[in-house]
């Protein structure tokens, strides 16, 4: 079994800790490997690292960056198979699931930032001769989660080296392999010592401790909201910029006359892929009241033919969920649903097999006051809602304390985009329409703060001067 080691100033370190933490594949409930339990003096370290290698690589030019991130990109490219296949054993998303979806999303969205960055300007000439010249903060500390590890760390990543910033990755505690094989792909692609590093431990220590540290710029966490909530506190000691993308609750919103497989289809694959462990995923399906019945049938037919099984096998749609505790939680929920009275129409138990698994799960005739319907489950649970006018599925699109996605299927182009527009929330998807990865992603309300994503992402890891002339 591989003991991995922490990653900063350009070499591979031991911690000074000594301890390490195992890691499980939810699937089959072995040990896999173990890495490093970081230590304070370690962060301290690859901080101190960081620090020291920002102000060559703020005044590297930008095309000399970006071609060192390009480099990063063919490293993954290269290793695709590889970092697939780790996320299947340490996440449990199916094979497919992670070779079509995880690691495409993070070389799409690379090469679109990428192409983006070529026509910004990092200093511009105001009418009056001001020069307004854009530059790195100095550290960012990159806090990570669990359910997407090569793209949430490429999110924060691109965008903060694109623009003169170093920084340091505190992976996810569940699954860190990940990180370990981006670092190898970070160190092949021959960064200056410094610019990159990577020190593995508990969130709540080592991310709490890198949220205060003096010498750390920016703070950019993807996470729960109430974790979201402690970085304010943390974050306010030295007045750090945060970016934060945090829980949703989003909806779609099926309208009269729409094409009704499509919504279902949308849906319901957002809490299928990745186990429903997405802070996107539409949760919430909004139906016509008279159009409930119709809808509870093509649901229970459309999950018919979801296969639950071994994520390795290419049939499989359905994995685990990451561990046992989000098992727990997952199935908490979905007791909740019941004694709050809304209806099981599929699903809505443990699956009887080794594994953190939970049956994909769906209920029905739900009120939007319910638990299920206003807190985010991050597990493979969807809930149908009936509505009785197009004001009022509005308002209960609404009506949650998250704004990240959303979406509206309705039977034409216009009248969907016009309830679209009055979604409070930072993506809508319009009849099916697909993601631009040169589009900004991020939230509304206590789904977060920022944006990620092509230019819009690199402005949020960018200092503006003034220089009057």
């Amino acid at each position: 079994m591989k003991e991995h080691q922490i990653y900063y100033n350009g070499k591979w370190q031991n911690s000074d800790s000594g301890e390490f933490s195992e890691v499980e594949n939810p699937a089959t409930e072995e040990i896999i490997a173990k890495v490093p339990k970081g230590s304070h003096s370690d962060v301290d370290k690859a901080v101190e690292a960081a620090k020291n290698a920002f102000p060559a690589w703020n005044e590297t030019s930008p095309e000399k960056r970006a071609e060192y991130v390009r480099k990063i990109m063919e490293g993954i490219e290269a290793k695709k198979q590889e970092l697939a296949d780790i996320m299947v054993s340490e996440l449990g998303n199916s094979q497919t699931f992670s070779e079509e979806g995880q690691v495409p999303l993070s070389l799409n969205e690379m090469e679109a930032t990428l192409e983006d960055i070529k026509d910004f300007e990092f200093e511009e000439k105001l009418k009056d001769g001001t020069v307004i010249q854009k530059e790195g903060f100095g550290v960012v500390a990159c806090i990570t989660p669990w359910n997407y590890p090569l793209n949430q760390i490429q999110r924060k990543m691109t965008p903060a080296l694109l623009a003169g910033n170093t920084v340091v990755v505190k992976p996810a505690s569940l699954t860190p392999l990940t990180a370990m094989l981006l670092a190898e792909i970070v160190d092949e692609a021959g960064l200056p010592d410094g610019v990159f590093n990577v020190v593995t431990g508990s969130g709540g220590d080592l991310g709490d401790y890198l949220t205060k540290h003096e010498d750390v710029s920016v703070v950019s966490f993807t996470g729960s909201t109430s974790v979201g909530q402690k970085m304010y506190e943390s974050a306010a000691v030295n007045i750090k910029k945060l970016v934060l993308e945090l829980g949703g609750k989003s909806p779609l919103v099926y309208l009269k006359g729409g094409d009704l497989d499509q919504a279902i289809d949308q849906a319901a694959k957002t809490v299928i892929n990745n186990q429903g462990q997405s802070c996107s995923a539409l949760t919430r399906l909004l139906v016509p009241r008279e159009q409930l019945d119709e809808v509870n049938e093509k649901i229970k037919e459309y999950y018919k033919d979801v296969k639950i099984g071994d994520p390795t096998d290419y049939d499989t749609d359905i994995g685990p969920l990451v561990d046992e505790n989000q098992m727990k939680t997952v199935l908490d929920y979905i007791q909740k649903g019941k004694d709050e009275g809304a209806e099981v129409l599929v699903g809505g138990g443990k699956v009887d097999r080794t594994g953190y698994y939970v049956e994909p799960t769906v209920f029905t005739n739900v009120k939007n006051s319910m638990t299920i319907a206003q807190e985010e489950i991050f597990g493979p649970v969807l809930v149908v809602v009936p509505y009785d006018s197009e004001e009022e599925a509005i308002e209960l699109a609404n009506d949650v304390d998250y704004g990240l996605s959303g979406a509206v299927t309705g039977p034409d182009f216009e009248s969907a985009l016009k309830v679209g527009k009055k979604i409070r929330t930072g993506n809508v998807f319009i009849n099916g329409g697909a993601r631009s990865a040169h589009a900004p992603f991020g939230g509304y309300k206590q789904s977060g703060l920022g944006r990620e994503n092509g230019l819009y992402g690199v402005e949020d890891y960018l200092e503006t001067k003034a220089l009057f002339v």
